[in-house]
């Protein structure tokens, strides 16, 4: 990888040439292979791949909706098929394994020589925790000695196995991104390619700001920020493996040829722009807890009622106690998905914590802007507020860090804050964005 190292250090652009004589992992999301012309179409690229004198593995998600009906099915068997957790994931890894064996089918069937493997066979090793696994162990050994005879090697992404039970677990959101380079890191890769249905990263989701422009390159710490804050063409934990490990991402169309950008973890940010992309992310809720007793601890009792409930906290605010009630508000953000649990997790606490009450906002809009050219350049935080304001927008929560700032705001409001935001920093395109289908993954 020393190579691809300094290439992207001196240039990232030059890096966007096509590699030859290199191994890459390639992942092609839900959407890629959704059926079975468009898995003859991941066939036909990958070939290409290999052809061109290159090592491939290739991570495959489930088809299209697949995952969606498997668990429409499980909740007609059960009432709570979350209760029997290691049930439902040994369900849902059936999706992934029908993805690999029908692409390996079609490259097979095109002429090359094409294995299939399960997140088992391919040495994804996991914890213990059904239904978000986290890796602790790539073993890559039937993977490697496939592209060592001079197989495509197929891996189905989102599973690994716990050895401590025997039992095949699931990686959670993103599982098949993580899949990919964690074994891009296992095998020592000198790329991992994401493809989906976009042509790469842009400045916004294309979807809701069609004036995004798409970036050439980015650099790492900023993809982990949009990704924190909402951006869905990379999940979170694949950016922070690839950060840890130093794996150099490319992110890719299925369907068109465009080089699309990379994520790099090494040199200097190419563009010099101070602010990389916007974001936003509906799928927060807010909680204020009301009249908390202003003493040395009490936070610390709200948040760990909240981690026990296996809750993630992202953004917290506390008022000034009142002078003369010695109570204090604390609002925190956190995945809608986990708005109920947390709920009832304060409730059961009322009486040890001493709050009043709570105060809950189910559904509301963060919106981030990032870049690693925040770090030196002032009047970014009153370009922001400049902008939303004059669009009137109201803020609830104000976070920030070394090259992010979030805000949040009303969900009906959210997306036209995105827009105003993305002009007043300049980062509109001459034209439009080209997606080609689907969510963007």
């Amino acid at each position: 990888m020393g190579f691809i190292a300094s290439t992207i250090e001196a240039n990232p652009q030059v890096f966007i040439q096509e590699l030859v004589l290199a191994l890459i992992v390639q992942k092609f999301g839900g959407s890629s292979v959704g059926d079975a012309e468009k898995i003859k179409l991941v066939a036909k690229r990958v070939i290409d791949t290999h052809k061109a004198g290159n090592k491939v593995v290739v991570v495959v998600s489930a088809m299209g909706d697949t995952t969606d009906e498997l668990l429409d099915l499980a909740n007609g068997v059960s009432k709570d098929p979350y209760a029997t957790p290691r049930e439902l994931d040994m369900l849902l890894t059936a999706g992934e394994r029908i993805s690999v064996a029908l692409l390996s089918m079609a490259i097979n069937d095109m002429g090359e020589k094409s294995r299939s493997f399960s997140g088992l066979q391919a040495g994804i090793i996991t914890d213990s925790t059904y239904g978000n696994a986290r890796i602790a162990e790539v073993t890559p050994d039937r993977v490697q000695t496939a592209i060592d005879a001079g197989e495509i090697a197929i891996v189905a992404g989102f599973q690994g196995f716990d050895p401590s039970s025997g039992d095949i677990t699931t990686l959670g959101r993103g599982g098949s991104d993580t899949t990919a380079v964690a074994l891009a890191a296992g095998l020592n890769a000198d790329l991992c390619e994401i493809y989906s249905d976009v042509d790469g990263v842009y400045t916004a989701d294309p979807r809701m700001i069609p004036s995004a422009r798409k970036l050439t390159a980015i650099d790492i710490e900023s993809m982990l920020e949009l990704a924190a804050a909402g951006a869905k063409i990379l999940y979170i934990r694949a950016v922070e493996f690839a950060r840890r490990h130093k794996v150099n991402l490319r992110v890719r169309s299925t369907f068109s040829d465009d080089p699309g950008t990379i994520v790099y973890s090494t040199g200097e940010n190419m563009e010099e722009s101070v602010v990389a992309g916007v974001a936003v992310d509906k799928g927060q809720s807010k909680i204020t807890v009301v009249g908390v007793p202003d003493v040395p601890g009490t936070a610390a009792e709200i948040f760990t009622v909240v981690a026990k409930a296996d809750v993630n906290v992202d953004m917290i605010v506390q008022n000034i106690a009142a002078s003369k009630t010695h109570l204090s508000d604390i609002s925190f953000t956190l995945p809608a998905d986990d708005f109920k649990k947390a709920v009832d997790a304060l409730e059961n606490a009322k009486a040890k914590i001493g709050f009043e009450s709570l105060q809950l906002d189910e559904k509301i809009g963060k919106l981030s802007i990032v870049g690693s050219g925040m770090k030196t350049h002032s009047g970014v935080s009153a370009t922001l507020f400049g902008a939303l304001a004059k669009a009137g927008v109201n803020i609830e929560m104000i976070s920030t860090s070394e090259i992010r700032i979030s805000v949040v705001t009303d969900i009906a409001q959210v997306d036209e804050a995105a827009r105003v935001v993305h002009t007043a920093f300049g980062l509109d395109g001459d034209g439009e964005a080209v997606v080609y289908a689907g969510t963007g993954r």
